[in-house]
């Protein structure tokens, strides 16, 4: 079987490993070197980073809507392209380049959480559980027939970082399970996605990071847990901008008003919000590391006197 992988951040690389474990993936498709870090150099992708390592060639084109690259993919004479994350449109010319078609790995149970940030939404919105579908696409966004599914529950500790990895893993999973069926000349059934539920996860804007205290405690702590490690939850506390990368929801705000320090300890920070509270564990001053509630007290003494 001849498979074109195409993906671009970490979270693709574990199931690139499982489309390559048989030597089947001819070419990798990934987005063009990008300027980052302080020097703003140029950046390979981690997916372009795994293929050189594997020998697998690397095409990077700016888009696919272009003749010249819908030429150079046909070329391959793909039976699948597998694609996890890519971060480019497939117009529909590409979809019906592959003898299977195009396969995506989605970090969702769809129908819920089309779109760009279905991890971090998950558990913002305060799902019990989440998942990953291995979806046959079609032109639309995340709308095409599920092909296998594998589901996970979201724990009230899970920060958007380690449902990032354990769902990484679980594609990986769910990829090779398919692509085992294909194989084998059975090929997954592809069930339509059902017209109720549909959500869609807009993608992350830092905007939405900065805590609001006259909010409910509990989607506040959901939201620091979803935004880490990026963007990382901002708050204001005590004349202060902090971010915020640990805390958990308190049920009583003691009739205080939203923004009050109600109490302050090596345990943590205790914050009035619109209903309950919140308890900073970690923190992270403006140019500075993140640490515990207990060191950040150390150098500011002054929330201590005024609890």
């Amino acid at each position: 079987m001849r498979i074109v992988f195409a993906g671009t951040p970490d979270f693709a690389v574990p199931c690139l490993r499982a489309a390559a474990r048989h030597q089947e993936v001819v070419a990798v498709y990934t987005q063009p070197d990008r300027p980052a870090g302080r020097g703003r150099g140029l950046m390979a992708s981690p997916v372009k980073l795994e293929a050189i390592e594997r020998g697998i060639p690397v095409f990077q084109p700016e888009t696919l809507k272009d003749p010249a690259a819908q030429e150079q993919l046909r070329a391959l004479q793909p039976d699948l392209m597998v694609v996890v994350a890519y971060g480019l449109i497939l117009p529909r010319a590409v979809l019906e380049i592959p003898t299977h078609g195009c396969w995506n790995v989605h970090a969702s149970l769809l129908p819920r959480w089309r779109g760009a940030a279905p991890i971090q939404r998950a558990i913002e919105a305060g799902d019990a559980e989440t998942g990953v579908c291995l979806m046959q696409m079609e032109a639309g966004l995340d709308t095409g027939p599920v092909l296998l599914s594998q589901k996970t529950p979201i724990s009230d500790s899970d920060t958007g970082g380690q449902l990032h990895d354990r769902l990484a893993e679980l594609g990986a999973q769910v990829l090779a399970d398919g692509l085992g069926l294909l194989r084998a000349g059975l090929k997954p059934v592809a069930q339509p996605q059902p017209e109720a539920g549909v959500t869609y996860a807009h993608k992350l804007d830092k905007a939405q990071a900065r805590l609001d205290w006259n909010e409910d405690a509990t989607a506040l702590a959901r939201r620091v847990r979803a935004f880490n490690p990026w963007p990382i939850a901002e708050a204001s506390l005590a004349g202060e901008r902090l971010r915020i990368h640990g805390a958990v929801p308190l049920a009583d705000n003691q009739g205080k008003a939203p923004g009050t320090v109600l109490a302050a300890s090596k345990d943590g920070i205790d914050i009035a919000c619109g209903q309950g509270a919140l308890r900073l564990r970690v923190v992270q001053r403006e140019g500075g590391k993140s640490i515990t509630a207990a060191d950040y007290l150390n150098a500011r003494r002054d929330l201590l006197a005024g609890v």
